[in-house]
């Protein structure tokens, strides 16, 4: 008798390649919602650390420092805090601004996501 050896066959068959064809789309999808919610949140933490470490607004005054951010806000494009939103408060010799804001990322039919964020100058 005459015995054959044959190799396994190796990859991957369709219905493993639909499984995570699946998988990755949702991944893709999932990523394409929220990334723009945390590249405003960089662009919110990186406005708060320049306004906190301008000199000129060490000791300007609260309005000085709202108007600030508004000027901000309207060159970066920002549309989930406004200025109204911030929270002023000196350590020491420092002032420190912070923002906590929410945003809900509908994903799909009924399902939504909401992020909590907490930005400060300090962190």
């Amino acid at each position: 008798m005459r015995h054959v050896m044959r190799k396994k066959q190796q990859g991957i068959g369709l219905s493993g390649l639909l499984i995570w064809s699946a998988v990755v789309v949702m991944i893709a999808i999932l990523g394409m919602k929220l990334i723009p919610s945390y590249i405003e949140y960089a662009a919110i933490k990186r406005a708060l650390v320049a306004i906190a470490s301008d000199p000129s607004l060490q000791n300007a005054h609260p309005r000085e420092i709202r108007q600030s951010f508004d000027k901000r806000v309207t060159i970066d494009n920002i549309a989930t805090v406004n200025s109204r939103d911030i929270e002023i408060s000196k350590v020491g010799e420092q002032t420190v601004l912070s923002v906590s804001y929410s945003v809900k990322k509908p994903l799909f039919a009924n399902v939504s996501l909401d992020i909590d964020f907490t930005a400060a100058s300090n962190q």
